[in-house]
Formats: structure tokens, C-alpha cells, sequence
């Protein structure tokens, strides 16, 4: 026998091994699907807010995130910093991640343009694996409501902060710990209800 053949009574078992592995392979992203599709029709029929998902980072320190400045953003003549954690302290802060390439961003910013008219918060944006050039144009067309916006590059911060995706906007109280998450563009109910509530709690401990 040729040292090349296959041994009789072992070529069937040793290649129904592969098969099925390559057939678990091909099912796992629809186990996956079905599994995320589960929890969002759970989250629907159980009648919460889809738009407030549980974060581990609730009442917990905000993260320790230094990101500079967007290179050319300015107000008044001034540059407009980057992103510092010591910010934080003493001070209720709106923290908004958004990308010029976000539709959503658009449809939520004039309420973020609202929020900073408000002298009882500090706005905060951090820009997602943005061009600067193009989160530049953004803002100029758009309006500036941030009074600091960190580049986040490469999205580390956003992993740190525990996002999903962008949109997404955090209120940090005065202490400098996360109050709040809310997922999905910004809206008037959303002022209205749970996010308007929780800034209104976190401004109050800082009068």
C-alpha cells in the first residue's frame, strides 16, 4: 500500500469532522442574528424605552479619556479644547458622540444646539473615526454647541465609554460620575422625559 492512501475504515470519520465543523461555521452568525433579534422584540414587548439601555458605567466614575482638541474648531477666535477628565469635576457635562457621517447626528443636532443655550451645563462632543476636515464643515454648518470636542480617532474612547454607536449622549454629574445614557438621536420627548429628568437631577446637586 502506497504511504499516500488513506487507511481503510478511517477516511469516512476524519472527514466528517471538518464537514461539521464548517457546518457550525455557517450557522453561528444566524445563531447570533437570532439571539439579538430576541433581546430587541423582549426589549419591545416589555414596553421600555429601547433608546435607554442598561450601561455598567451608571453611577460609576466617567472614564479617565484625554483626547485632543479638533484641529481649526474655534469660537470667537478661540480654540475650542479637546477632551480632559479633570473638566468633569464640579461642573454637570452633556457628553454627545457623533461623526459628520452619522445621518442621525443631523436630525439631533438643533437640540443640541437647545442644550447649550443652557449656562447650567458644559457640552461635551467626542468625534468618532471622523475626517477632521469633514467633522470641520460639520460643525461650521451646523452650529457649534460643544465647549470642548475630542477627536476619538481610532474609537478607543468610545470602547472606554462603552457606546454602541452614534449617536450617543451621557450626562456626568458634578461629582464627575455618569448619571445617564441615552441611545439614538435626541429628541423633544427625550428632553422631556427620562434625559430631561436626569439633567434636571444633576443640576440640582450642583446648585
Amino acid at each position: 500500500m502506497s504511504a499516500t492512501e488513506p487507511r481503510a475504515g478511517t477516511g469516512d470519520g476524519q472527514a466528517g469532522k471538518p464537514r461539521r465543523g464548517r457546518v457550525w461555521i455557517v450557522l453561528l452568525p444566524l445563531v447570533v442574528f437570532l439571539g439579538l433579534a430576541t433581546v430587541f422584540m423582549v426589549q419591545l414587548l416589555s414596553g421600555n424605552d429601547p433608546s435607554k439601555i442598561p450601561s455598567a458605567l451608571i453611577d460609576k466614575p466617567a472614564p479617565e479619556t484625554a483626547l485632543p482638541a479638533l484641529a481649526g474648531m474655534a469660537r470667537d477666535g478661540v480654540p475650542v479644547p479637546g477632551l480632559d477628565p479633570a473638566d468633569f469635576q464640579g461642573a454637570v457635562t452633556v457628553v454627545n458622540v457623533f461623526a459628520s457621517w452619522c445621518a442621525p447626528c443631523r436630525v439631533e443636532h438643533p437640540l443640541l444646539m437647545k442644550l447649550a443655550e443652557d449656562d447650567g451645563i458644559r457640552m461635551v462632543g467626542i468625534d468618532y473615526k471622523d475626517e477632521p476636515a469633514n467633522a470641520l464643515r460639520f460643525l461650521g454648518t451646523f452650529g457649534l454647541p460643544y465647549d470642548a470636542v475630542g477627536v476619538d480617532a481610532d474609537g478607543r474612547a468610545a470602547i472606554e465609554w462603552g457606546v454602541y454607536g452614534v449617536p450617543e449622549t451621557f450626562i456626568v454629574g458634578p461629582d464627575g460620575r455618569i448619571r445617564y445614557k441615552f441611545v439614538g438621536p435626541l429628541s423633544e420627548e427625550a428632553l422631556a422625559g427620562p434625559f430631561g429628568q436626569a439633567l434636571a437631577a444633576a443640576k440640582s446637586e450642583a446648585s
